[in-house]
């Protein structure tokens, strides 16, 4: 069973910084896609960032320019460094993972979440 953890969460003010880490239990050259999702309080569940295996990157219209998302293979984690936090960002961020395997099935992984409050 794969296992996603994720850390870094934590209350910010406005305009800061933070940094989110997800930390797999296998080799992230096994994913596919890598990334992470956001899910605000009474809101729908969100893609914030994602990787591909070849490194593609690719961002939600909200926070593009403000996070960068990379790949650690070396640590098998990948990072997602939010900067310019707004309220808005205020949700809870979850590391997500998928592969297709060599018969096409698709399988899907989460983390357990990581809360991120941005309040004066």
């Amino acid at each position: 069973q794969v296992q996603l953890v994720e850390s870094g969460g934590g209350l910010v003010q406005p305009g800061e910084s933070l940094t989110l880490t997800c930390a797999t239990s296998r080799s992230i050259s096994n994913f596919n896609v890598m990334g992470w999702y956001r899910q605000a309080p009474g809101k729908e569940r969100e893609s914030v960032a994602r990787v591909t295996h070849g490194g593609r990157t690719s961002y939600g219209d909200s926070v593009r320019g403000r996070f960068a998302i990379s790949r650690d293979n070396a640590e098998n984690t990948i990072i997602l460094r939010m900067n310019s936090l707004k309220p808005e960002d205020t949700a809870v961020y979850y590391c997500h993972a998928y592969e297709v395997d060599s018969s096409g099935r698709l399988d899907d992984y989460w983390g357990q979440g990581t809360q991120v409050p941005v309040t004066p």
